[in-house]
């Protein structure tokens, strides 16, 4: 109801129209009947009992108390009661009269679809929006009924003029409550939030919950975190935090704008109600289908919020959608668009860009580039793409990744993302995992367990350790955790069997295969600096078709040159100037660096002017990593009847000599058909075969081979391959590590471009995420990110 008059005190008006006015706090019921009116009408009439809308230039004559929106005033109170009711079970704010009215009682705004007109216009009162009539509805159309629409231009009545006022800078802030969308396709992701928070109405039938989930207790103090499945859905896409839940990459808080969305939309630090409902339904909407590219004209229909509020969420929609898809979170992976369907506007593609290396990192980033409308080069020194990742499809019935090959952590990895856009799958590798001795044994499980236990304690330790802030000197992690161990070997007086040193040593031998270094290069303090940051969580996955296949598909329709090795890169003037080994000069206003990190380390790019001290001191601080493979084709599977169909096996070293060499076995064929087995070189043994030829390398992996298997004859391979990724003279390296004296930080600084001109990207540039096709694969999407907005 509008205010009376001689009430002094002014409010804002919640919406910006005739049926949104200011409203009377209702404590008591309001009964208006015939004797009133005419009482009123004595006075001077009804106009003079109210004054008009205090919103400047609100054109409404006659405001209307909500409770006469009903036909009669007992029953648009039993309504309310009942909003009510519901709105109180769901939600966490007050159910007043002006949440009643927004949610229930102002009109549906909807465009109209003809391309020449788009006009807005007012629905009746009587009408609900749905997502149908948003997308098809035309001037004049009388929705849910079966008249048509009369034949007169209705395209041609002008607009409401409140609807220009909508776009004004001001018009937000005057909003008394911040809009909630209706339905929202969020909504099944977010049912263990309160509606209201997260930008959902509470009345709808999507956001209703039982007494039990409506609670505060469930809702802020329970331990336990649900699992949201949403059918149709990829298990592995979960893109918001459940209550309670935290640690999980690439995951964002449904409630809370992240530091990046502030910076960039500081009008909603104050509420940010409206932003987070789009956002929320943005993420949900692409994470439904994330094969096709999300546009704000697929957004828009599912907006259904009343008042003219709506028209300013479809305006800003737009505006989120595009600093979402610049910044990854949608729009990405293998999408590929039309040349006439650029995903950002025509303002981002005034820009050249050139690439360095055709690996994960630089297709990741021509991708995006190209699918924002930036012109993009990438140059690449091999006869190929795909840097570290290569696979070798001569095997029978299998692929082998010579390069990587196996996913660690699958939900949110858009790793997974992209093998739903292509429609291939993951096998999910099994726990069990037997160590073998050589000799034949297999080891009693519950040793493993034992000198599993007692390994993490000794990194437990190492933790400890480095809490301690009067230890200024950093050590190498073998070092440290041999002295950790002496100390408790002396202290406990216990001692291991020489069959459980040589379960520990297996042990050690996995983290020198993590770390991709013999543990006496690793810094103790920063081995693991990356576990302070949210990880993937979820599956271990072997990509069975490759990661090949993902990457081709990335390059598709990129200028990618192959044999293309740059020499310099000269940012001096203008524009940047690369010069390939062949003296091919191209020019760019941008370029991007992917080149593995030993490059960097050996010069094999001078750059003009030469880079800063701070950033060769965190280039050398890090370790360029090797780890080697093996892979062998068998006439038969031999190992089925010892490993009973685990995906892996392992070695127990005989010696500390003989650690990191084939660890591990991994069996190649998830369905058990064929017969291939791939095994790896990590620590100081991959100097110990670096000067081997590759058949004497065979010789020593099948004398493993038959000593695990002894109690039966093994046959000779039908086909196998030796990688050499440190004699590549383009790679030189599988992935980095901080050595000695060095720290996460170095991660960062190799990050930092350079004058907005020259960029980084690549596994040595992730910090969260480093030593994965995944990191390496995130490093091109945010330096895409921060091209774009240069």
């Amino acid at each position: 109801m509008a205010t009376p008059r001689g009430r002094t005190k002014k409010k804002a008006p919640f919406d910006h129209s005739p049926d949104s006015l200011p409203l009377r706090s209702s404590g008591r019921q309001v009964k208006k009947k015939a004797t009133e009116t005419a009482d009123e009408d004595e006075d001077g009439g009804s106009e003079k009992k109210y004054r008009k809308c205090e919103k400047a230039g609100c054109t409404a004559a006659c405001p209307v108390c909500f409770a006469s929106a009903s036909e009669s005033h007992k029953d648009g109170y039993d309504k309310y009661t009942t909003w009510k009711k519901i709105w109180t079970s769901n939600g966490k704010t007050e159910p007043s009269p002006k949440a009643f009215m927004a949610d229930q009682q102002l009109p549906y705004w909807v465009q109209c679809t003809k391309p020449e007109c788009r006009k807005w216009r007012q629905l009746t009162k009587e009408i609900q929006l749905t997502p149908q009539i948003a997308r098809t509805y035309r001037c004049g159309m009388k929705p849910n009924t079966a008249v048509k629409p009369e034949t007169s231009d209705h395209c041609s009545l002008p607009e409401d003029l409140r609807v220009s006022e909508v776009s004004n800078h001001w018009w937000y802030s005057m909003l008394i409550l911040p809009p909630l969308l209706k339905d929202s396709v969020a909504a099944p992701l977010l049912s263990a939030y309160y509606p209201d928070c997260v930008g959902m109405s509470p009345s709808c039938t999507s956001t209703h919950r039982t007494a039990s989930d409506a609670s505060p207790g469930k809702l802020e103090h329970s331990k336990a975190v649900p699992c949201v499945l949403v059918p149709g859905m990829n298990r592995y896409f979960q893109p918001f935090y459940q209550p309670n839940e935290c640690g999980k990459a690439l995951c964002v808080r449904p409630d809370v704008m992240e530091l990046d969305e502030l910076y960039e939309f500081p009008e909603y630090s104050r509420d940010p109600t409206m932003y987070l409902a789009l956002r929320n339904l943005i993420l949900a909407l692409w994470y439904t289908n994330c094969k096709e590219a999300l546009t704000p004209q697929k957004c828009i229909p599912h907006i259904i919020v009343r008042g003219l509020v709506r028209i300013r969420c479809v305006q800003e929609v737009e505006r989120i959608l595009y600093f979402m898809t610049r910044k990854g979170l949608i729009n990405t992976g293998v999408l590929t668009v039309g040349t006439d369907q650029h995903l950002l506007p025509k303002d981002y593609h005034n820009k050249s860009v050139i690439i360095i290396g055709a690996g994960p990192a630089g297709l990741a980033a021509g991708r995006q580039l190209h699918n924002f409308g930036i012109k993009v080069t990438v140059l690449e020194a091999k006869d190929r793409i795909g840097g570290r990742v290569w696979d070798d499809k001569s095997f029978t019935g299998v692929t082998v990744g010579r390069g990587a090959q196996i996913v660690n952590g699958c939900i949110n990895n858009p790793v997974a993302l992209m093998c739903e856009q292509l429609g291939i799958s993951m096998h999910k590798f099994g726990e069990r995992c037997d160590l073998i001795q050589e000799g034949g044994r297999i080891t009693d499980p519950t040793i493993d367990k034992r000198m599993d236990f007692h390994f993490n304690a000794l990194l437990d330790v190492v933790s400890e350790w480095r809490k301690d802030k009067t230890q200024l000197q950093d050590v190498p992690l073998g070092e440290k955790i041999e002295e950790i161990y002496k100390a408790f070997i002396n202290e406990s007086g216990i001692q291991f069997s020489e069959l459980e040193e040589e379960v520990l040593q297996f042990h050690l031998s996995n983290l020198e295969y993590a770390c991709g270094s013999s543990l006496h290069q690793v810094s103790a303090r920063s081995w693991d600096h990356n576990e302070f940051f949210a990880q993937f969580a979820g599956d271990h996955t072997l990509l069975t078709p490759g990661y090949s296949v993902i990457l081709e598909k990335l390059a598709e329709g990129l200028d990618i040159r192959l044999r293309s090795p740059v020499k310099s890169i000269d940012y001096s003037g203008d524009e940047v100037q690369v010069t390939t080994t062949d003296g091919t000069e191209c020019t760019a206003q941008k370029v991007l660096v992917t080149v593995p990190l030993a490059l960097l380390q050996k010069g094999s790019l001078q750059f003009n002017p030469p880079l800063s001290d701070k950033k060769m001191k965190a280039i050398n601080s890090l370790g360029a990593g090797i780890i080697e493979k093996i892979a062998l084709q068998f006439p038969y599977r031999f190992w089925d009847s010892k490993v009973q169909g685990a995906d892996f096996f392992g070695h127990v070293p005989p010696s500390a000599s003989k650690r990191g060499l084939f660890a591990v076995f991994y069996d190649m064929d998830p369905q058990k058909q064929h017969s291939v087995l791939m095994s790896v070189i990590a620590g100081e043994a991959v100097a110990a075969v670096k000067s081997l030829e590759d058949k004497q390398v065979l010789q020593q992996c099948m004398a493993t081979l038959r000593e695990l298997f002894k109690e039966q004859e093994v046959p000779d391979p039908t086909k196998y391959f030796v990688t050499r990724w440190s004699t590549d003279p383009w790679i030189q390296m599988a992935y980095s590590f901080v050595k000695t004296g060095g720290s996460g930080e170095a991660y960062d600084i190799l990050a930092e471009e350079i004058q907005g001109t020259i960029f980084f990207a690549g596994e040595a540039t992730n910090r969260h995420f480093p030593q994965t096709v995944t990191g390496a694969y995130l490093s091109g999407v945010r330096e895409a990110s921060k091209i774009a907005a240069f």
